[in-house]
């Protein structure tokens, strides 16, 4: 098993701080793996070390991942910048990724909670509607599906 494998392995068993000092130590022998960027920003982010994953995030991107990674390192990314109170910058990046991926529904909703969290509340609450109805099984929301769709834009709007 090479080093990366093993590191991936070693966080889903929940050795988070070996699995990033084996990320580390590839990174800095393979600054240009989009790949090993990308797990080593995850890695961070595990360890809920924010900060120092975001430049990792940013070089997985430039350098270019395939559409799953690329879809993990934005959300991870954008999430990351919310996080640490960057709004204007998470916003940027989840509408990069919704430009890439608009069909996507995590994507969607952590672009929602940073529209909130930069005042822009109707738009975020149509966004978390819209995915609810699209997702949702349960049946007392199914069946209010066409109001709860209807009234996703109009909730300032009274009649």
């Amino acid at each position: 098993m090479d080093n990366l494998s093993k590191a991936i392995v070693l966080r889903s068993e929940g050795k988070l701080t070996e699995s990033n000092e084996i990320l580390q130590a590839l990174a800095k022998d393979d600054p240009k793996s989009a790949e090993i960027n990308y797990q080593c920003a995850w890695s961070f982010d595990v360890l809920g070390k924010e900060a120092e994953a975001v430049p990792y995030y940013e070089k997985a991107l430039q350098l270019g991942l395939n559409d799953e990674d690329a879809l993990g390192a934005t959300i991870g990314l954008g999430s990351t910048y919310r996080t640490l109170g960057r709004y204007k910058k998470s916003k940027a990046v989840f509408e990069s990724g919704l430009a890439r991926f608009p069909e996507n529904n995590a994507l969607k909703t952590f672009y929602a909670m940073t529209l909130y969290n930069v005042g822009e509340h109707v738009e975020a609450m149509e966004i978390l509607l819209a995915c609810l109805v699209q997702t949702t099984n349960d049946p007392d929301i199914k069946s209010y599906e066409r109001a709860i769709s209807f009234y996703s834009d109009k909730l300032d709007k009274t009649w």
